[in-house]
């Protein structure tokens, strides 16, 4: 072959190389021989054309033009261009149109003060503790509206008489409440509940030194706000209330339900990791290469476990939990459904990998003396698995103890179904102290856990 057909054969393959990379970012460079620096190129540049093309605004386009330029001029140079230039072109574009999509504003963040204080001053005092307390308190049955036959509105408890006079009454009439036996000179609080006992209306006053009290109030207009007919008579209980500290510290109501809800989350977590392991341990040997690679009946039984490992592992374990709770109801055990199945799926990934991983020898010692395939399983991979396998599975159950927190938000139970409840109702006190005792209930896991991969090792 003559020199002038070398040079009229170079100049056209460099010609389809270009055109092919007018086509597509990273053909020519394949085109070249250069499959690597090819596909590199075409990943970023499809993934920038796609999101700019996703979010339809035109200046983007210019940061695409230019990367396509700079495609081609690494086409003609061969040796490359700086690919520096092409990655911050990606980078402008991903963050550039993830902000615009994600609306980042941090000045959002101080344009209102005020709401934001509402929510912080609150959370700055958790209600965890307090000081001992006893209480006195009582109750008196008051009908609203008035029926024919009302009842009887005069009760003794714990040692308090309490009465009402009249024993009905309509919105906004007066009704006398008197009660003895309470502590002296002391402050006393009435109550009006309606018949769902939510709270109507309160009132304060001080016990006499005979420990007696009277109160005139009117009945509140929020008495009969739950109520479905307003005409319909029925009871509700004006009740009073003293208390007083004493000596030492317990536990809030809020405090309670804390013990509660981390006992379930844990309990929780501890049943769907332990049923998660147990079942993942038998899936993750059929989803190991190195065991079912020997024909196409075995490849075909791990091709097909290994993608419903990795579906399953896509699924979020929040939105199991709400296909779990529409089936099974609300309460913890749709929770623990939902991660177990999500730890099954985790854990068998993770098993099967350490399972490729392992020292291949005493497989293929154990394999040529015939040993069938539960043989080889059994003394060339199982000693190699047990300390992996450990370590992953009290990882797993950090990770379970942290989702199981969450899972409470779509009605999974734990401590996630008070922080909704405290979050709807805006008690930010409440809230805070839940954050309290759930990354103190994650430290110590943390830590212990730590402590036990430590001795695995």
């Amino acid at each position: 072959m003559s020199f002038s057909n070398i040079i009229t054969l170079k100049k056209r393959s460099m010609a389809i190389a270009i055109i092919l990379s007018l086509i597509l970012p990273g053909l020519g460079q394949i085109y070249q021989k250069r499959a690597k620096r090819g596909n590199a190129i075409m990943i970023l540049g499809v993934s920038a054309l796609l999101a700019v093309i996703w979010y339809k605004h035109p200046v983007w386009y210019i940061l695409i033009a230019l990367f396509w330029i700079w495609n081609i001029l690494d086409v003609i140079l061969a040796k490359g261009a700086k690919m520096l230039f092409a990655i911050i072109i990606w980078v402008i574009i991903a963050y550039g149109i993830g902000i615009k999509v994600t609306e980042f504003d941090l000045a959002a963040l101080f344009t209102n003060p005020e709401r934001a204080q509402a929510v912080i001053q609150p959370m700055l005092h958790p209600k965890l503790f307090e000081k001992k307390a006893e209480t006195k308190e009582a109750f008196v049955y008051v009908e609203v509206p008035c029926s024919q036959n009302p009842p009887v509105s005069d009760r003794t408890e714990d040692g308090i008489r309490i009465r009402a006079f009249p024993s009905c009454a309509n919105v906004n009439e007066y009704v006398t409440i008197s009660a003895e036996g309470l502590w002296p000179d002391y402050p006393v609080t009435l109550e009006w509940h309606d018949p769902i006992s939510a709270l109507s209306g309160s009132w304060k006053s001080v016990s006499d030194k005979e420990g007696k009290v009277t109160f005139f109030i009117a009945v509140p207009p929020r008495a009969l706000t739950n109520s479905t007919d307003p005409t319909n008579p029925s009871p509700h209980q004006p009740t009073v209330i003293q208390t007083r500290e004493i000596k030492g510290i317990q536990l809030t109501k809020t405090g309670g339900y804390l013990v509660q809800g981390i006992y379930e989350t844990i309990a929780l977590a501890f049943l769907a990791t332990t049923l998660g392991a147990l079942l993942a341990i038998p899936i993750s040997f059929l989803a190991a290469r190195n065991l079912m690679g020997g024909n196409f009946i075995t490849m075909t039984i791990y091709t097909i476990v290994r993608t419903i490992l990795n579906f399953f592992r896509s699924i979020e374990s929040m939105i199991l939990a709400i296909i779990f709770v529409v089936i099974v109801g609300l309460g913890p055990f749709p929770g623990m459904l939902a991660i177990t199945v999500h730890t099954i799926a985790a854990l068998g990934k993770l098993y099967s990998e350490v399972i490729e991983g392992i020292d291949p020898g005493p497989i293929e010692a154990i394999r040529a003396t015939g040993a069938n395939w539960i043989q080889i399983v059994r003394y060339g991979v199982i000693p190699q698995i047990v300390p992996p396998f450990t370590a992953l599975t009290i990882f797993r159950w950090d990770i379970n103890v942290r989702n199981s927190t969450i899972i409470g938000f779509v009605g999974g139970g734990g401590i996630g179904f008070f922080l909704y409840q405290w979050i709807m109702l805006g008690d930010y006190r409440s809230l805070s102290s839940a954050f309290i005792a759930i990354a103190f209930v994650v430290i110590v896991l943390d830590f212990f856990s730590a402590k036990l991969r430590e001795r695995i090792r």
